[in-house]
């Protein structure tokens, strides 16, 4: 008996129940935390290994932990969740596992020094320290447990969403990853300014107020994750599979393994697109998370690129930190207009204007000179960002089938990772030999992608204006995304 294709088993479903706006938060909430996690490590993850002994141009190159392990873990965690269907529910164990994880890597991160010892201080292996390999490693944790959790909360809103609240859903979790991105971007700062911790430590040390806002963070973590799980009740398989188009009886499909590779061969040309759009968005991002803190310590602040131990370094370290705290802000605002703007637009339109303010806002961090000044040039990043965070995936559900949204979601992560590594891979280099460690350059070139990214948007196959959600559901019902 031949299996009904995705677009007959579309048209059989029946329509998921909408959900409340406070369900919706509930859905995204432990996202929150894991942002919080991931906005302490963009903001300060630079900042720590040059504490350890790392210079400018070898940055990205130990940065190459995080996309890879992306590019590993995702579509795995993506396959693995599709095919769970446990008591705790299809995505919430990895949720579970994540967490902890994850905690572990904020805790012992910046704490690397103490784990390797007065008798490894000394010891190097190909010509790195003990102290930076050990601190690589907490990196690499964080990153497969951010992987581990990230994932099945984009799946969780495909899977409990019908596809008229999609834009909405990954609006609100939009919201909640710029909310603990805030959080964990400004937390050195307000460890400092309001509890006087200290932001200066001896050479070979993380500051007091980064390690205890990595604390914060492991705590954080950890509470909206298990809230996440505790309010959260995910379809049983009869009823997922009644929504699917099935006839509600459960039969389990283990596919193999493999079957990424098939699927990744076989994604929808709407994916294909947005995967485009994303890769130069995602290269200008990785960009800014490596590069910012060296930019501002030469170009802002006049250190020379050596100078990675000296209070006017840890200034820029948190200076740093902070302007990513203020364009997680804006992004925060932003998301609020996002489903607005998407219904009175589209969701093109919307996703073109952001990145185009991205790349503005990159750019002129060259030609503001003044760091604090730089909060301008944190508004069109913020509006860039709130969008890269729901619009393309909100596009991509359109165009996925149910039974397979956590494994297609894995595999759209590509499009995240690879132009990470290939940064890794080459913006140091290219920073060292052509720069001469002013990363200041490569920033702006950043931004210039985030332009073309933008440009690439228009490639989407639905109209800048009119009711773009409609049309986008009836193309993908018929077929033709």
């Amino acid at each position: 008996m031949s299996t009904p294709s995705f677009d007959t088993a579309q048209k059989a479903a029946l329509e998921k129940p909408k959900l409340s706006l406070r369900a919706i938060i509930n859905l995204s909430m432990g996202f929150m935390g894991i942002q919080m996690g991931f906005g302490l490590q963009n903001g300060n993850a630079s900042r720590i290994l040059a504490n350890f002994g790392a210079d400018v141009h070898q940055l990205s190159w130990f940065w190459i932990v995080a996309p890879l392990t992306g590019l590993i873990v995702q579509p795995i965690i993506g396959h693995m969740g599709d095919n769970t269907w446990g008591k705790l529910g299809r995505r919430k164990p990895y949720f579970l596992v994540g967490a902890i994880l994850a905690s572990l890597g904020l805790i012992f991160l910046p704490n690397a020094n103490i784990v390797a010892g007065e008798s490894m201080s000394a010891t190097d292996f190909m010509g790195i320290s003990a102290i930076l390999w050990i601190g690589i490693a907490f990196l690499a944790l964080m990153d497969v447990s951010f992987n581990i959790s990230m994932e099945p909360f984009r799946a969780l809103v495909g899977d409990m969403l019908p596809k008229s609240q999609g834009t909405l859903g990954f609006g609100v979790q939009t919201i909640l990853i710029s909310a603990g991105a805030i959080l964990g971007s400004f937390m050195p700062w307000i460890l400092t300014h309001w509890f006087g911790i200290a932001n200066t430590a001896p050479a070979g040390s993380v500051t007091p107020n980064v390690i205890w806002s990595f604390y914060v963070g492991a705590f954080i973590l950890m509470a909206t994750i298990l809230y996440t799980i505790a309010t959260v009740k995910e379809y049983p398989p009869e009823q997922f599979n009644k929504y699917q188009g099935g006839d509600g009886e459960l039969k389990p499909e283990k596919s193999p393994m493999s079957d990424i590779f098939r699927d990744a061969w076989a994604m929808p040309t709407r994916m294909k697109r947005l995967g485009l759009v994303q890769f130069f968005s995602w290269f200008g991002l990785f960009t800014m998370w490596v590069y910012t803190t060296s930019a501002l310590a030469t170009h802002h602040y006049g250190l020379d690129p050596s100078d990675t131990h000296s209070i006017g370094f840890n200034t820029a370290g948190d200076q740093a930190s902070f302007l990513f705290g203020w364009y997680n802000a804006f992004a925060l605002v932003f998301a609020f207009l996002l489903n607005p703007l998407a219904k009175a637009t589209s969701r093109k339109f919307v996703h073109i204007i952001a990145l185009l303010s991205g790349g503005i806002g990159l750019v002129s961090m060259y030609f503001i000179t003044d760091p604090y000044w730089l909060i301008l040039s944190m508004v069109g990043i913020g509006f860039a960002w709130a969008s890269i965070l729901s619009m393309p995936y909100a596009l991509l559900m359109d165009s996925l089938p149910p039974a397979k949204m956590g494994v297609y979601m894995g595999i759209f992560n590509f499009f995240i990772v690879i132009p990470q590594i290939i940064n890794a891979l080459i913006g140091g280099p290219i920073v060292h030999a052509l720069f001469d460690d002013y990363a200041i350059y490569y920033l702006a070139f950043g931004g210039v992608l985030f332009i073309l990214a933008a440009l690439l948007t228009l490639r989407i196959k639905e109209p800048l204006f009119g009711e773009a959600e409609h049309i986008a559901a009836q193309e993908a019902a018929l077929g033709q995304s």
